[in-house]
C-alpha cells in the first residue's frame, strides 16, 4: 500500500475551496434548522470561516507588505489585499450582530403550553454599499 503524497499549502487550498463549495451545495439544499447550523459555524466571528478567511488575507497582506517593500510586488498588491481585509473584518463585525439570532433558527424549540406569536415576515431589504 502506497502512502499518499504529503499535503501541500497549494493543494490544501485546492481541498479547501473544493470543500467550500460542497458546503455551499449543502447549505442550498438543507431544511432551515441545519442552514441555520451552518451560517452559525461560518459566520462565527471568532472561530468561524469567515473570520478564518479574513485572518487569511490580512496575512496575505502582510505577505504583500513585505514583498512590496523590496520591489517584488506591486505596491497596488498590497493596498488592495489590505483593503480586503479590512472590508472582511467589517463584514465580520456587522455579520457578528447577527450571528446570535441565526444560532438560535438552528436550535430546536422547546415546547411551551401557550401558542408562539408567529414572527412577521419584511419586506424591507437594505443593502449598504461602502
Amino acid at each position: 500500500m502506497t502512502n499518499p503524497p504529503p499535503l501541500t499549502s497549494v493543494r490544501l487550498a485546492d481541498d479547501i475551496a473544493r470543500q467550500l463549495s460542497q458546503l455551499t451545495q449543502l447549505l442550498a439544499q438543507s431544511p432551515p434548522h441545519e442552514a441555520a447550523q451552518i451560517l452559525g459555524k461560518v459566520l462565527d466571528y471568532d472561530e468561524g470561516l469567515l473570520g478564518r478567511v479574513t485572518n487569511l488575507v490580512a496575512t496575505g497582506s502582510r505577505f504583500a507588505q513585505d514583498h512590496s517593500q523590496r520591489g517584488i510586488l506591486h505596491p497596488e498588491v498590497w493596498l488592495a489585499l489590505g483593503r480586503a481585509a479590512n472590508e472582511l473584518d467589517s463584514v465580520g463585525e456587522d455579520l457578528n450582530e447577527h450571528t446570535g439570532t441565526i444560532k438560535q433558527l438552528a436550535t430546536p424549540a422547546t415546547p411551551s403550553t401557550s401558542p408562539a406569536a408567529r414572527p412577521a415576515g419584511s419586506a424591507m431589504v437594505v443593502r449598504r454599499h461602502r
